[in-house]
């Protein structure tokens, strides 16, 4: 039997493309609700560095940008060691709509995982974590004047 592979979200938010493409892809907008501090390198290949007040970090390494249409980072997978190479690849999609933007989440290569524990840890934990994430992103773009 497979293991999903694949977490995907889509918001309808009430705000240009613009300002939910920098709630994404700058230091301000990815340390205040993806984390408490962060640093982007904005480039194909530059990184961004999350750092949390309880002293976790994650670094993202940037695949794709599309200005203010599209962002993608691969990133270490949930639950796995320090070290272990595989990462996962998340993409936002911003279109434009009649009340401001449709944002489309998704993470892809949970399946490299085969074994059952790893699995459920690195899935479930990243399902939970995107709907409290993206939950604290709406709440960051809402709350901007």
């Amino acid at each position: 039997m497979a293991f999903p592979d694949r977490i995907e979200r889509t918001l309808e938010l009430a705000h240009a493309p613009e300002k939910v493409w920098a709630a994404l892809t700058t230091a301000d907008g990815l340390g205040t609700w993806f984390g408490n501090r962060a640093e982007v390198d904005l480039r194909v290949g530059g990184r961004a560095k999350l750092t949390w007040d309880s002293g976790d970090t994650a670094t993202l390494t940037i695949e794709r940008v599309e200005p203010p249409r599209v962002f993608g980072y691969t990133w270490p997978i949930y639950g796995l060691p320090d070290g272990d190479p595989r990462r996962t690849y998340v993409e936002f999609t911003l279109e434009p709509s009649a009340g401001g933007t449709t944002l489309t989440m998704v993470e892809t290569g949970f399946a490299q995982l085969p074994e059952a524990d790893q699995h459920k840890t690195a899935f479930g934990g990243n399902t939970d974590g995107w709907t409290n994430e993206l939950g604290e992103l709406v709440a960051y773009l809402d709350g901007q004047a």
